[in-house]
């Protein structure tokens, strides 16, 4: 299934209808006197404010609904109609909206940036894993990104987990390509799934493979994307690409390829100083960088030349201060790691508890209260340094911390100035 880019003069005009589509579809709130007048227009201002912070994305139609943001369901769906409803939220801290599951740690592949590398433990019991995921549904998640290590090689554990979040969401699946069959993903396909989101850190196979630590890494990918189109589901892409890669041309090559594998979306990952890139450390982008990077992202976004290429979702745009900023800890997405550890994001190697363990009501709000309100540091970058002495100083195994260690950097931690937006 190939996405079909909205833009230009079309774009205007799908905003409008999407515009006019909600204020007639929560005027019943006014009316029914659910809302007073003020809070009304309060709400319609919040969903303008964010509709306007998409306005330099490429909105991409997959089958019968357009998508504006890599983390919003498409329109028209009851998960968008979810996540516009978090707006009507005044008197606390508005719903959280992504979560990002890993339903395994098991994987065939070695990548060396993987930030699961020391994520050693059992999967965490299935039942409690459905459970809590039934429990976010209700709670106002509207989009599931699910991963592993590679979900497929656990497709009985991923099965379910899909098979318990019903039409009010989204599911997109992270893989390798891995274990994908035609049968399979069939299967998943009547279980909401609308997209699996492929791996895509270099443009040469010879170098891909060697990035993912298996020489047969680039074939198993080709014919996942294969299998996708012809059982009609989306085809995305993620990449995480060092700063050189934004001046030697791959990322213009990897960009051709993803229009060549007819892919909806692709996400720009910034490399981060979390799991196997924690010891290391990663090259800083400096402003300069992230220039560039914002440069070519909005070059194949907006111009008109590019307009048949993959919507690219980067994540040095949407967590820029003058955009969303860090949303990590439950403001708009958190993380499930294997073992139930409830994390503010992947990159942020901290627990606020286990859902194996830990009542969850209890550690989820513990972790938004945490992150009551959005700021505009990225906290993988600024305390991976106090998380690896930790790590080190405790001769640890395996991260995220536990809980009492992951305590002593979120209790003093600095988050930096509130953003604009959220303000």
């Amino acid at each position: 299934m190939m996405g079909r880019n909205v833009t230009g003069v079309e774009k205007k005009l799908f905003l409008l209808r999407v515009k006019v589509s909600v204020f007639f579809k929560f005027l019943p709130q006014l009316l029914t006197g659910r809302i007073g007048l003020r809070k009304f227009s309060r709400f319609l201002k919040r969903l303008l404010l964010f509709l306007a912070k998409m306005k330099d994305n490429k909105f991409v139609r997959i089958g019968q609904r357009t998508r504006i943001d890599l983390y919003c369901p498409g329109f028209p769906s009851k998960g968008f109609d979810t996540a516009c409803r978090k707006f009507l939220v005044f008197d606390q801290k508005m719903p959280c909206t992504t979560v990002l599951i890993s339903v395994t740690s098991a994987c065939p592949y070695h990548c060396r940036h993987c930030y699961q590398k020391y994520d050693r433990g059992q999967d965490v019991d299935l039942h409690a894993l459905v459970n809590t995921v039934k429990k976010l549904q209700d709670l106002g998640i509207t989009f599931f990104n699910i991963e592993g290590g590679e979900p497929f090689l656990r497709y009985e554990r991923l099965k379910k987990v899909c098979a318990a979040i019903d039409d009010r969401s989204e599911i997109w699946i992270n893989s390798t390509g891995y274990g994908i069959t035609r049968e399979r993903l069939q299967e998943l396909k009547k279980l909401n799934v609308h997209a699996i989101m492929f791996s895509l850190h270099s443009p040469v196979p010879e170098e891909f493979n060697q990035f993912m630590g298996d020489d047969g890494a680039w074939e198993k990918m080709i014919r996942a994307v294969s299998l996708c189109h012809e059982t009609g589901i989306a085809v995305a892409f993620n990449a995480c690409l060092e700063k050189k890669d934004f001046y030697n041309g791959n990322f213009q090559e990897i960009m051709e390829l993803t229009r060549e594998f007819q892919a909806a979306l692709i996400q720009l990952i910034k490399p981060k100083p979390a799991g196997g890139w924690l010891k290391p450390g990663v090259k800083p982008f400096l402003d300069t960088d992230l220039a560039q990077v914002k440069k070519l992202v909005h070059r194949y976004n907006l111009e008109p030349k590019f307009k048949d290429y993959p919507a690219i979702s980067a994540q040095v745009i949407e967590e820029a201060p003058e955009r969303f900023g860090c949303t990590a800890g439950g403001t708009d997405r958190f993380y499930i790691n294997a073992k139930g550890d409830l994390q503010p994001c992947e990159f942020l190697n901290l627990s606020f508890g286990n859902i194996a363990t830990d009542d969850f009501s209890i550690i989820y709000d513990k972790m938004r209260s945490c992150f009551e309100e959005p700021g505009d540091c990225w906290l993988c970058e600024k305390y991976s340094g106090e998380i690896l002495n930790v790590f080190q100083d405790h001769h640890l195994k395996s991260l995220p911390l536990p809980g009492d260690l992951s305590a002593t950097i979120y209790s003093k931690w600095h988050r930096g100035n509130k953003t604009e937006l959220y303000k």
